[in-house]
């Protein structure tokens, strides 16, 4: 298959990371990158030897097929947007937006346009996250009943860039929650409805020695921040295949001793490993047994592979069929885990109204920097 042109538009915190992990897949090449502070694009240009462009120029490149969309989470649904009317594939970095209504209007816009939307996180494609799938599927613990899927800590609270994640359209949900929602879709399919409780324990929050540059302005080291979002989550995911899962998101805990996600089924029990990583441990535990059993990881991508829910779409452009990390689970996964505030607010169960396939595992035999075609 031939290489597939991308362009990155978006070099903060996370660029560095894709750039790095974009280069162990042959089918793509990162030929363009752009920045609204264009000190950032110039770095990874002089990083990577990547050139480094405006939006527009960017966007008016014709071999560029797939623009990879880095920026806050506030403007994925407008990058997006620019990309599509552009006549390219928008692939995003999480959450798919912020907003249900503006997010529909990218998978609306896509459809009309006859283009491919894709979302991270793609860690759901890693060796940890494809054994514990394969698990599920090949009937080691029975049907799914229950389970719970738990991400508990302080959050980024001293870093420099802490506010961003205190804000709207980040907090423990929409920060981390992805990695959780889109992993528990991929083992147990889509979600038909959410149950939450949502509260934040404090109002404002400390920076540590550091601040980002772009709040050295407004505060100091040390200096308090305001938090305007939920800090605290917790609620009852119902999915179409019967299984319900108790899921806690919080920064307002020191320390908890829960796994990152367990399944429990008619024959048996599953930990599933972080799904903020593409490696292990999965565990393992059935009738008989005296403790939890560690199962061999059955696929590659166990090192961090961001990019390759990118780099599986472009194989699917070429050979037509549906990409993994699609518009339609992260759409999917956007509505379950803003769910959480309106069923709070509400006082009441929240009905989902949008769905999607779950995605296809990955074959068995791959090797690294292969993906199907």
């Amino acid at each position: 298959m031939k290489k597939t042109k991308i362009g990155i538009v978006g070099c903060g915190m996370i660029s560095e990371t894709y750039f790095n992990a974009s280069k162990k897949f042959t089918n793509i090449e990162v030929v363009a990158c752009s920045d609204i502070i264009p000190e950032r694009s110039k770095a990874k240009f002089e990083a990577h030897g990547v050139p480094n462009m405006t939006n527009d120029e960017l966007f008016a490149i014709p071999e560029i097929e797939i623009v990879l969309n880095l920026t806050p989470p506030q403007v994925h649904s407008k990058i997006a947007m620019d990309t599509l009317n552009a006549g390219k594939h928008a692939y995003s970095e999480k959450p798919f937006g912020v907003d249900a209504d503006d997010a529909a209007k990218v998978v609306a816009l896509a459809q009309k346009k006859g283009l491919r939307v894709g979302c991270a996180p793609d860690t759901f494609l890693g060796g940890g996250q494809q054994t514990a799938r394969k698990m599920i599927d090949d009937g080691w613990i029975g049907k799914p009943l229950c389970g719970t899927a738990i991400v508990m800590g302080r959050g980024p609270e001293k870093w420099g860039q802490a506010p961003f994640f205190y804000d709207y359209g980040a907090g423990p949900m929409l920060d981390l929650g992805p990695y959780y929602m889109t992993a528990l879709v991929n083992m147990l399919g889509p979600a038909k409805s959410v149950t939450a409780v949502t509260t934040k324990g404090f109002d404002y929050r400390t920076f540590g020695a550091e601040v980002a540059e772009q709040y050295q302005a407004q505060y100091k080291p040390y200096d308090k921040y305001p938090v305007n979002v939920t800090t605290h989550l917790t609620g009852v995911v119902e999915f179409v295949s019967g299984a319900v899962i108790t899921v806690i998101a919080s920064f307002d805990v020191y320390k908890h001793g829960h796994a990152p996600i367990e399944i429990y089924g008619t024959e048996g029990s599953l930990q599933v490993p972080d799904p903020n990583t593409f490696g292990g441990p999965v565990r393992l535990f059935r009738p008989g047994y005296e403790d939890w059993k560690d199962v061999p990881l059955a696929f590659g991508y166990t090192e961090n592979s961001r990019s390759i829910g990118a780099a599986d779409m472009a194989n699917a452009l070429q050979s037509g069929r549906p990409h993994r990390a699609s518009g339609a689970l992260a759409n999917h996964v956007l509505e379950i885990m803003l769910a959480f505030d309106k069923s709070s607010k509400l006082g009441a169960k929240v009905e989902l109204t949008t769905s999607c396939e779950r995605p296809a595992p990955l074959p068995l035999g791959l090797e690294e920097g292969q993906l199907p075609e």
